[in-house]
């Protein structure tokens, strides 16, 4: 059973999330500030979208925090939770995207997320879900250990085999299958998670939210100086064209958000601001740009 003071909880923590990764990033960027719109689904629910662009190291950025809740789930939930059929729901949460100016820093993704679904007459059925990942242009494999080292620390705690799963599941997730390649490097993914109860599975949400900024956060100071020419910035802009292909094509946040009436403009935040297609674009295995070819796929950072 989850109570309604549990579900406050949870969102509290989301909010206070939220102010927390903003204020850190504006620190990190020394320029830019976030931008908030509040906004109201007509079905219930709403949220507050925080964007910052145009920053010193921050092209584009936005944090977002969202609670939704509806008499009945989308068709595309129900058909693979039939469970779901019938119940009303609340799903609450903070998602971000970092694409940072520099093409030697990161685009980084992190969410956060709570779902509940209820029918009189029944048991809530509830589960925890996010994680973290990171998308270079450019790989530099310390800043591939740092990542995994933060987040394997977050899951030690709760089990020797809990980091290596939600690795997995983080490269099984964000993998295009069209292009036989990951988004990225890799990082947290779960979901579905409650087996455990209420309150070991929020501890471990909370701690996935706060260690986002301790696993970034090094890696764009260390990035957003670094020269650059053009060259660099044009691969960077083709590169995000994959981050565009996933997120319009595989992402599940994507689909339930706009499924359930979300407010586009939030849901379509991840977009870079900027992307480019090239066709049938090749570059040398061993220049800079093609060596990012050893990174889009599972790798163990940690004992290589």
């Amino acid at each position: 059973m989850v109570s309604q003071q549990q579900i406050d909880e949870v969102k509290a923590f989301l909010l206070k999330l939220q102010d927390d990764i903003c204020q850190t990033l504006e620190l990190a960027d020394g320029k830019g500030s976030f931008h908030q719109d509040e906004w109201v689904r007509e079905e219930g629910g709403g949220g507050r979208s925080r964007v910052l662009t145009k920053g010193s190291a921050i092209e584009q950025g936005g944090v977002n925090f969202s609670h939704v809740y509806g008499d009945k789930m989308p068709a595309s939930a129900t058909a693979s939770r039939p469970e779901l059929a019938g119940r009303r729901f609340q799903a609450m949460g903070v998602s971000l995207v970092i694409h940072p100016h520099n093409p030697y820093a990161p685009t980084s993704h992190a969410n956060v997320r709570f779902f509940i679904a209820e029918k009189e007459g029944a048991e809530p059925i509830w589960w925890f879900g996010g994680g973290f990942d990171l998308t270079p242009s450019f790989a530099f494999k310390e800043d591939c250990i740092h990542w995994h080292k933060v987040a394997k620390a977050i899951c030690d705690p709760y089990g020797q085999d809990v980091y290596a799963n939600y690795k997995k599941c983080c490269d099984d997730y964000f993998y295009l299958k069209h292009r036989n390649e990951t988004r990225g490097i890799g990082g947290l993914f779960f979901d579905d998670l409650n087996e455990d109860g209420f309150e070991t599975s929020f501890a471990f949400m909370q701690d996935v939210g706060n260690g986002f900024l301790d696993a970034y956060v090094p890696i764009l100071e260390n990035r957003k100086n670094t020269s650059y020419t053009q060259k660099e910035r044009d691969f960077q802009l083709y590169r995000r064209g994959r981050y565009v292909e996933f997120n319009l094509v595989y992402d599940r946040g994507t689909l339930f958000g706009l499924q359930t009436g979300g407010r586009t403009e939030s849901i379509l935040m991840s977009m870079p601001p900027l992307a480019r297609w090239e066709y049938n674009y090749q570059p040398s295995p061993d220049s800079p740009e093609g060596k990012i070819q050893a990174f889009l796929k599972p790798r163990d950072y940690l004992n290589e």
